[in-house]
């Protein structure tokens, strides 16, 4: 990998973290505000950073105890591929390794990965959302 930092800090500025979002493609980009609330209030917020560039960010929400949901990890496109999501993904194991739960929801394209990380199938559970996206 190449040499990013990544930290657990949460002063970030609305303006880097809206356009990870947007080099994605993601719709929360189109709520700046609400999204900069949300991930400031993750449980834990894991960021890359190369030099003074937000290059990915993954997030967690949970009890602090027993489950966690992985909602976001994004890196930017340029950036993909080359270990930094697998880093974002590793600290944030890290912290709740040992809980009863840990889940996520993948597109298509990212199961492999998740795989290589250690999730698989949930049994027979389908998810389900109501969803104010059209990405997905």
């Amino acid at each position: 990998m190449m040499n990013i930092r990544v930290s657990s800090e949460k002063n970030i500025s609305q303006e880097k973290i809206i356009a990870l979002y947007k080099a994605n493609q993601w719709s929360a980009a189109k709520k700046p505000e609400t999204l900069y609330r949300a991930l400031l209030n993750s449980h834990t917020l894991i960021t890359a950073w190369d030099n003074d560039t937000l290059v990915g960010l993954g997030n967690a929400i949970s009890d602090g105890y027993l489950v966690v949901y992985f909602p976001h990890l994004l890196v930017l496109p340029s950036y993909q591929k080359k270990g930094v999501g697998k880093t974002i993904m590793s600290e944030l194991m890290k912290v709740y390794k040992g809980f009863h739960m840990q889940m996520l929801s993948s597109d298509h394209q990212a199961i492999a990965f998740y795989e290589k990380m250690g999730f698989s199938k949930a049994g027979d559970t389908q998810a389900m959302w109501i969803y104010d996206g059209k990405e997905h």
